[in-house]
């Protein structure tokens, strides 16, 4: 192994969940409990009412049209417990790149499964809720720092789950996982998926108060920078912040399995880690609802719907093109799927069903977003008006969660654990 190599697997984690338990707030009539200083097993009773998100993005609705039926999501992450009451029947044969004891159905962090259940949980026995739950997962096992310092590993753990993810049924490849070291086997692996014509979708990092470095692979032009936003539509404060950011998603104040004893769900700020996942589920409904397009209608089509108040075409680094609105699609038919192979940020011809995703580099003029977002998009704020009604509200109906809830609501800041 060499030097280079030795430094990026130190500083490989997954992007969200683990250690940040937070206090909130809450005041909406639909918020009845106050939180703050609440012990984490009491999140578990009922956790699908803290996904906020879900009523905000009009599920309900979605799912009459589109469940994900029929996309298959390869989630590389620290494994996937297939046994949890939301995710029985929905995980399929996966792939262990740890080179390490067990296999992609141990999750030795939690974090794998509560990123497949966030896109394809069925809700069943009070579990998380996937936006997609006619999506099936194909868990996809890599170590994290903790893991290679405990275990004896493979090197190109990361390289091999990604071309192994490739070469699965999958459509669709979620990666909550990032380094700040790029190399030049990652990089081949992601041009592979590019090539092979899949959706590649990456966490951009949560360390924006903390040196707000590039992450790998959602850095790299051929994967889509998922940034993360909290209840208000607003940026998450420590959503990384750049040109590699392509889309954001809601991220903050939301549950995950506390740890790989699968006993009890937390509530706290899973970042972009979440983002990402619940970005892979809105496409999977895009994609389901449309089977005939490729990566890059369905990627074209998640930029074109997605909710900003700046010009379209141009790019946000906080937001990139906007924060996911699928229900646009899913209920109202927009959105421009394009053309079929061409990947929509790089604007290259690709290869096979294209498949491209990309972290934007290539933006044009980038609006200004203050260091802390508090000027980031706001609910409602979006230039672009739908026709009828607004189903353009930010994400789908975010402002709607202050009618639905009876009144306003107010989060807590969040502070990241050390």
């Amino acid at each position: 192994m060499t030097a280079g190599m030795s430094q990026t697997r130190k500083r490989r984690m997954p992007l969200g969940v683990r250690g940040r338990l937070l206090g909130t707030v809450a005041v909406a009539a639909a918020w009845s409990v106050g939180f703050a200083g609440v012990a984490p097993s009491a999140f578990a009773a009922d956790v699908q009412s803290k996904q906020w998100y879900l009523s905000a993005m009009q599920a309900e609705k979605m799912w009459k049209i589109s469940t994900g039926e029929g996309i298959k999501v390869a989630v590389i992450d620290s494994g996937v417990n297939s046994s949890t009451a939301s995710l029985k029947g929905q995980v399929l044969k996966g792939f262990d790149a740890t080179g390490a004891e067990g296999d992609e159905y141990d999750d030795y962090r939690g974090h794998g499964t509560t990123m497949a259940e966030l896109i394809a949980g069925t809700g069943n026995g009070g579990g998380l809720q996937g936006l997609a739950p006619g999506a099936k997962i194909i868990p996809v096992r890599i170590t994290d720092t903790e893991f290679q310092n405990e275990h004896s590993v493979n090197a190109y753990d990361t390289r091999d789950a990604i071309k192994a993810a490739v070469d699965s049924e999958a459509q669709i490849i979620s990666m909550s996982f990032g380094s700040e070291f790029p190399t030049t086997e990652e990089r081949e692996a992601v041009k592979y998926a590019q090539s092979k014509g899949k959706l590649f979708f990456a966490a951009v990092g949560n360390e924006a108060e903390e040196g707000n470095e590039a992450i790998y692979p959602a850095a790299y032009p051929e994967v889509v920078g998922v940034g993360a936003t909290d209840a208000q539509a607003k940026v998450s404060d420590t959503s990384q912040h750049g040109d590699f950011v392509d889309i954001a998603a809601p991220g903050d104040d939301l549950p995950f399995w506390c740890d790989q004893n699968f006993s009890r769900y937390c509530q706290g700020n899973g970042g972009t880690s979440s983002a990402t996942a619940i970005t892979s589920a809105a496409a999977a409904l895009i994609w389901s609802a449309h089977p005939e397009w490729t990566a890059n209608q369905v990627l074209n089509v998640l930029f074109d719907t997605a909710g900003r108040d700046w010009e379209k075409g141009t790019l946000s680094n906080y937001l990139g093109h906007g924060i996911i609105r699928p229900a646009v699609n899913i209920l109202k038919g927009k959105g421009e799927p394009g053309a079929p192979d061409i990947s929509p940020l790089t604007k290259e011809k690709t290869s096979g069903s294209s498949g491209s995703a990309a972290p934007s580099a290539s933006a044009s003029s980038q609006p200004e977003k203050n260091a802390k977002a508090e000027d980031a998009a706001m609910a409602g704020s979006s230039t672009e008006k739908d026709d009828d009604n607004q189903l353009g509200l930010i994400i789908g109906g975010v402002a709607a969660v202050l009618v639905l809830g009876g009144g306003a609501f107010a989060l807590a800041r969040k502070r990241r654990a050390a």
